[in-house]
């Protein structure tokens, strides 16, 4: 069985459809214990207080930002290259779920920052490099709004996805590439040593798999609304040709 099976759209309902009922209960189960686990069982942190548990929202927010952008990419190259309609959609799909993920991060983000550095703003390279990705996610939809022609649609968004995915980057990396900003380095690590403390550190992965999860199940169900309005579309345009 080739992977390339599932960009078939007749494939790709078949398996969303039984695919999303378990998706769903692991995301609920894995989010509610994650953040109920998180804001309710964990202490104060003695530098940060009760702010500490914000990290159960805005850090897996901030990594689902970067990431949906990073699938968002994958799915437009494989659009370009080999021209799969549900990869193109699924990019689609995805895109209002990623803005609402970064304007999660950035929210999150100065209710961290207001106590912690005494501003609500800083222009710190990572905070500055979000905020030109959440305008990258707008741009992206707005493209797709703008252009009659599906597949012109899906060129040009494709086309804006590589352009973007250097703010992608820099979201991540930010705080390596300039020694400079308020912003600290990342919650977790390969480096054991740069992680939270254990305390904080099992709950937030539960909540990290949970928003991964949950993206997982809305992304599934955009893109099967998505190739439903397509097909739709095809059938009016038959209609109006008889």
């Amino acid at each position: 069985m080739s992977i390339w099976e599932y960009a078939n759209p007749k494939k790709f309902m078949q398996t969303s459809a039984w695919a999303l009922p378990w998706f769903t209960g692991l995301a609920v189960v894995t989010l509610l214990t994650g953040l109920i686990w998180g804001f309710f069982f964990t202490p104060e942190a003695a530098n940060f207080g009760t702010t500490v548990k914000i990290i159960y929202i805005h850090v897996p927010s901030a990594m689902m930002a970067i990431n949906v952008w990073a699938m968002m990419l994958v799915t437009s190259l494989i659009w370009l290259i080999r021209r799969h309609h549900v990869s193109a959609l699924a990019a689609k799909a995805a895109a209002p779920i990623g803005l609402v993920m970064t304007l999660i991060a950035l929210f999150t983000g100065a209710i961290w920052g207001q106590p912690m550095w005494g501003t609500w703003w800083e222009w710190d390279p990572r905070l500055t490099s979000f905020l030109i990705l959440s305008l990258f996610y707008l741009g992206y939809l707005a493209l797709w709004a703008a252009i009659d022609n599906p597949d012109t649609a899906a060129d040009l968004t494709g086309v804006l996805c590589l352009v973007g995915s250097v703010f992608a980057l820099l979201s991540r990396y930010a705080v390596n590439f300039w020694n400079q900003g308020l912003h600290q380095a990342a919650s977790l690590s390969v480096d054991a040593e740069e992680n939270v403390s254990d305390v904080y550190w099992y709950p937030l992965l539960l909540c990290m798999a949970g928003f991964v999860l949950l993206f997982i199940v809305l992304v599934l169900i955009r893109t099967r609304t998505e190739v439903r309005s397509r097909r739709l579309q095809a059938l009016e345009a038959r209609e109006r040709l008889a």
